[in-house]
């Protein structure tokens, strides 16, 4: 059967590799998956499965429920976002389908989007599929991989029409200051490019709080924002997510889901209210135990030579492995039974790093660690 062109052009993923290769293997400990360990709060499931006794199954509103837009729009004011529940609001299927609607309904064919690399591996590819160049602009760990003006320059970037965000970052954990974003923000403005902003950890920063780039002076009007459920309240498998932005553009966002996705799961749409009027203490919880994990490994990782970049947020860790990192990763996968991600799948900046999720649980981590460790002292030579 014929396929589309721009869909050949996308290899495979760089992850799944190393997940059908565990998969055929006993006893891994797994650290690739960006998944929380814990379970969706309970007041949040008492609420999806009271929605399905209610007989609640039927389509919601395509924007999603006023009700939860109206608790999206509160939420979202402790991180000084202001966004109206009727016509700047939309509830999407996952984070994923807000920055795939935004792409769709943003860049035109040819349209050059600045990249930051490292970054999450969806966001080249939706790119590509919507007709789209994507333009890689490097950051390093020399810089806490924070992006700048000069970065972007360099990269060519001033003549780009969109630059996508991720803040805090997957796969390094990098934060930016509201003064790094300010330079960027300036940069966009002076050479008018949209920024797509996917701030779906921004709950899980540890250092200070969350500045969203759509905060800073004219940059609301050229802004759109992600965010979800998944990772901050532990409801990956409910799909849900949001997207923040001036209504002309939220408008444009829901002709694309409209007429692919008509609404959000139902269901999922109950427990979210729930979770997001009842559940900020659970919440807290979990981000405290990250921040006890984030600490622990990578203390591990500079114990054991291989140095780890200090992640203030996402859980991720970001260590070097000292050199190639693909076939680090694949000989510990055969030689020690612990599964993770070569950095370099995330694009250039990531290479001779590793990607640790620590979203699984201590007892687990600390056999991962111990696993890693030996492996380094007696397979590895680190450069």
């Amino acid at each position: 059967m014929k396929r589309a062109e721009r869909v050949q052009a996308i290899p495979p993923s760089g992850i799944r590799r190393f997940f059908e290769i565990a998969e055929e293997m006993d006893d891994v400990i797994s650290l690739g998956v960006g998944e929380p360990d814990f379970t969706a709060p309970w007041a949040a499931r008492t609420a999806a499965i009271d929605s399905l006794e209610r007989g609640r199954t039927s389509y919601t509103a395509n924007r999603g429920m006023r009700e939860l837009r109206e608790e999206i729009s509160t939420y979202v004011r402790r991180w000084d976002l202001d966004y109206d529940p009727d016509e700047e609001v939309l509830v999407t299927t996952g984070a994923s389908e807000a920055v795939d609607l935004a792409v769709r309904s943003i860049v035109d064919p040819g349209d050059v989007v600045a990249v930051p690399q490292p970054s999450y591996i969806s966001y080249v590819p939706t790119v590509t599929f919507a007709g789209g160049e994507a333009l890689g602009v490097p950051t390093s760990q020399a810089d806490d991989f924070a992006l700048t003006p000069e970065a972007l320059r360099e990269a060519g970037a001033a003549d780009a029409d969109v630059l996508m965000l991720c803040y805090p970052n997957n796969p390094t954990g990098a934060v930016m200051t509201r003064e790094e974003l300010a330079e960027v923000a300036a940069f966009c403005r002076e050479h008018d490019l949209i920024v797509l902003s996917d701030e779906i950890y921004a709950g899980l920063r540890y250092d200070g709080e969350h500045t969203s780039i759509a905060t800073l002076p004219g940059m609301r009007e050229r802004t759109v924002v992600f965010n979800g459920f998944s990772k901050t309240h532990a409801m990956t498998g409910l799909r849900l997510g949001f997207a923040l932005a001036p209504a002309d553009a939220v408008t444009a966002m829901n002709r694309v889901h409209q007429y692919t996705m008509l609404s959000s799961p139902t269901t999922a749409q109950h427990a979210a209210i729930e979770a997001l009027r009842s559940c900020d203490d659970a919440v807290e919880e979990m981000r405290t135990q990250f921040d006890r994990r984030r600490r622990f490994v990578i203390s591990r990782f500079n114990e054991m030579g291989l140095d780890c970049f200090e992640a203030k947020g996402a859980f991720y860790a970001f260590p070097r492995c000292g050199g190639d990192d693909e076939r680090f990763a694949e000989e510990l996968l055969r030689e020690r039974n612990v599964a993770l991600v070569p950095g370099s799948v995330f694009g250039s900046g990531g290479d001779g790093h590793l990607r640790v999720s620590y979203a699984t649980g201590m007892a687990e981590l600390k056999t991962a660690m111990d696993r890693i460790e030996a492996f380094v002292a007696d397979q590895w030579s680190v450069a």
